[in-house]
């Protein structure tokens, strides 16, 4: 949570800061975006795997956050472009570094039966320190007369402080005794011991993400029907509220019912969202589907790790998460890519009315592979 709240105090503001103070063109503000989280992803997969081999996870969270806390006084001291490009990118790389072994730490000290509430949990101070950043970032900016600098330098704060807390109230569980070592943990024969029903539940979250796009578009409909650009980000802020509030009593129900209904709920609410942002003819339409879009996210996006966590062998978790995130993170981009075009072509009540139909198509997917989910 304090990570994200320092990441996203800086992130809210960056490209503001690249096009108006450095005069950096939208189009470069796009490639670096997405070389960064490129990269992120990219770097979850090896990071993951390297934490099976090692046997360890805390010690490569830590450098994952520590990374990222030593990129941070980077950004209001840069002047130029290029230290910002170095800055984003390291950023990134240690979020790809602590992204698996982290998730996996959570599922090594969590128990079985309180594995949905342990990743509802994680996502819902993940998600605070989403829409908490941003606001503390608005406010600042109003105290500080807009002096990036002066935001940018209270952002290091939680960044370090996020950094202190895993390094001395984190620890690793000892390794089970006769837990299997790792050697290769990419090899194909390791990958295929992750089982039938992990790759099943890797299908399940790709089809999940092809059905939901980037938030971008949530805030680009709002523009749409008028909303003042000064107030856009408050729609971010509805979502990530929604989502935080709902994740960790959803994980709490996880443990208690089953998770494929809970799976199949969230994708209803997505398919209302979509509905109702693809017709919605005003503000109060709009806030009424991102809220639903939120509660989506809070039905699912927890509790597919916590799925993950439960079918994936405990010495290759690792691993299990980094292809996790690396194929639904490229899935999120082709959804967005596919949002995109139907929006140029069609406008944005066909690129909602495409999102509820792929949802359509993920739900009766889920309801007739649920048999193959056999999920301890």
């Amino acid at each position: 949570m304090l990570m994200d709240v320092s990441s996203e105090m800086i992130h809210a503001l960056l490209p503001v800061y690249m096009v108006a103070v450095l005069g950096t063109s939208t189009l470069a503000v796009g490639i670096i975006e997405g070389i960064a989280e490129a990269t992120a992803s990219i770097t979850k997969v090896f990071s993951g795997a390297l934490s099976d081999w090692l046997g360890k996870r805390k010690l490569l969270a830590a450098i994952g956050y520590g990374l990222a806390a030593c990129t941070k006084p980077i950004f209001p001291l840069a002047t130029s472009l290029d230290w910002l490009i170095a800055a984003r990118f390291i950023d990134r790389l240690g979020k790809g570094i602590r992204g698996a072994p982290r998730d996996a730490l959570v599922a090594d000290l969590a128990p079985p039966h309180l594995r949905g509430a342990a990743f509802g949990l994680r996502q819902s101070l993940d998600t605070i320190g989403a829409f908490a950043g941003p606001l503390i970032a608005i406010g600042l900016m109003w105290l500080t007369a807009d002096h990036f600098q002066a935001v940018f330098w209270v952002a290091v704060i939680p960044a370090f402080v996020a950094v202190a807390l895993i390094l001395v109230f984190v620890e690793e569980p000892p390794r089970p005794q006769g837990l299997r070592r790792v050697r290769m943990p990419l090899h194909r024969d390791e990958l295929a011991r992750l089982g039938t029903a992990y790759w099943w539940v890797v299908a399940v979250a790709t089809i999940f993400t092809l059905a939901r796009f980037s938030e971008a578009f949530l805030i680009l409909k709002a523009q749409s029907i008028g909303l003042p650009l000064a107030l856009v980000p408050i729609v971010l802020v509805i979502m990530s509220l929604d989502y935080s509030l709902s994740a960790y009593p959803v994980g709490i129900l996880a443990d208690r019912t089953d998770r494929i209904t809970l799976l199949v709920l969230g994708l209803i609410l997505l398919i209302a969202a979509d509905l109702v942002l693809a017709l919605a003819p005003g503000i109060t339409s709009v806030g009424i589907g991102v809220t639903l879009w939120g509660l989506h996210m809070g039905f699912t996006q927890g509790l597919l790790a916590a799925l993950i966590a439960a079918v994936a062998p405990a010495e290759l978790r690792g691993t299990a998460f980094g292809v996790y995130n690396l194929v639904t993170g490229l899935a999120l981009l082709v959804a967005s890519v596919i949002a995109g075009l139907i929006w140029e072509m069609v406008g944005p009540g066909g690129t909602f009315l495409a999102g509820a139909g792929f949802a359509t198509l993920a739900m009766v997917g889920l309801l007739l592979v649920r048999s193959r989910l056999k999920v301890p």
